[in-house]
């Protein structure tokens, strides 16, 4: 009977556990957001739209950080951008992130927004990936259907969440060091995102998930602005 109990114990803190795991939510693409000019060119794009795997996919999920509402953080270790809502939730979304050496961690605001923006590589890229100086606003340009400029202490610092051509990356790393979203996605984060939103990208080794909750370990890790 003892042996009964402590078998019935063991499982009834198991299913406490999962309970305790976080709940996610799928979200799909609602189109009516989009604007004309959205539909048109995302309907000319020639890239294939490799379906982001399921862990990357848009999704609102419960969120045990401490950033205020309407704050970005970008947990480049586990290729993940949260968006924070209220009441302890945030929208995840799937992200590419550039390759650690290339990567940019800090507290900066959204500076500039741009709707399909045109690519001015910058030097080291243009030697790098041998790409041209400039590559004008389309549907297949790298920079995508959005693009939102991150500033500290008032100077752009070349780091940019955008678009991408390029779905099959979603939740790799990459050469280039830019947070990189499907254009569906990044259509969705700017339409919730204004001038002066403070990002977050968490350092190196520093990422969050419910499968490496290392901030959640220390308290929240929350910051103050």
């Amino acid at each position: 009977m003892s042996s009964l109990k402590v078998t019935l114990g063991i499982l009834a803190a198991g299913l406490m556990l999962s309970g305790c795991m976080q709940a996610t939510t799928y979200e799909a693409t609602n189109t009516a957001n989009f604007k004309p000019r959205d539909k048109e060119l995302l309907a000319k794009t020639t890239y294939v739209k490799t379906p982001v795997a399921e862990p990357f996919r848009r999704a609102i999920v419960e969120y045990h950080r401490k950033e205020a509402p309407g704050s970005i953080v970008v947990d480049s270790d586990n290729h993940y951008l949260y968006y924070v809502l209220n009441d302890g939730k945030a929208i995840r979304y799937g992200i590419t992130v550039g390759e650690e050496a290339m990567a940019w961690s800090g507290i900066a605001k959204v500076g500039s927004m741009t709707e399909w923006p045109a690519w001015h590589p910058t030097p080291g890229e243009i030697s790098r990936l041998g790409v041209p100086t400039f590559v004008a606003p389309g549907p297949d340009n790298p920079m995508g259907s959005r693009a939102m400029y991150l500033y500290s202490g008032g100077k752009d610092t070349l780091f940019r969440i955008h678009g991408t051509n390029q779905p099959e990356y979603i939740g790799a790393s990459i050469s280039s060091g830019c947070i990189r979203m499907t254009n569906e996605d990044v259509i969705d984060l700017d339409n919730r995102v204004k001038l002066g939103t403070i990002v977050v990208v968490l350092e190196p080794k520093h990422g969050d998930s419910p499968y490496k909750p290392q901030m959640a370990l220390q308290g929240g890790g929350g910051t103050t602005y």
